[in-house]
């Protein structure tokens, strides 16, 4: 694995302008999880899930494009009050993925997206963390409506869109098959 330049942690009066936009990002506390902005060390993680096995219905093949989807996903708190957060242990420790309110621009509307590790698998963490941040898209930015974009063919996914209480809501054709769209609706979620 060769790191990219753009990865190197900011130092310096750079580093602390970065700790205080970081800051403004809204973070949220789970039973067992935080769900903090991100920093430039996870795209370690980010681009092992994303260029990986678990990562392989996003279609991204280098780590160039894996660095501009997450700088992608970032910029969204500054340009449209949401965005992507990593999901850490509740006391610290290595990040187990990240979830997200995005909007990138071949969706129709905003999504409600999560990317783990396979250590995070089976401890109902995807669950806790995906739930923290669909309750903030409805409670604390007044969103009716959430939708995930599952790629037909990703059972874990699906089902965990189910788990939150999303309905398959349709189908977007795309080059690789089918998105399967699953919607929330504010008040018609489970807990």
């Amino acid at each position: 694995m060769t790191r990219l330049p753009c990865e190197t942690a900011p130092s310096g009066a750079s580093a602390r302008l970065a700790r205080r936009v970081a800051a403004g990002i809204p973070e949220l506390v789970t039973e067992r999880l935080r769900l903090r902005a991100p920093l430039c060390e996870d795209f370690a993680i980010y681009a092992e899930i994303v260029l990986g096995p678990r990562g392989k219905h996003l279609g991204l093949a280098t780590r160039e494009e894996a660095w501009l989807d997450f700088a992608q996903m970032v910029a969204g708190w500054t340009l449209r009050g949401h965005g992507v957060w990593t999901v850490e242990p509740k006391d610290g420790g290595e990040a187990f993925g990240f979830v997200l309110l995005g909007f990138d621009q071949e969706d129709p509307e905003p999504e409600l997206g999560y990317l783990f590790t396979g250590r995070a698998e089976g401890r109902g963490i995807a669950s806790e963390a995906a739930r923290a941040a669909r309750d903030f898209a409805f409670a604390e930015l007044g969103w009716k409506t959430l939708t995930s974009y599952v790629a037909d063919g990703n059972a874990r996914s699906a089902a965990l869109a189910e788990r939150l209480g999303g309905k398959l809501d349709g189908r977007l054709p795309d080059a690789g098959g089918d998105t399967l769209v699953y919607r929330y609706k504010g008040g018609e979620v489970r807990a």
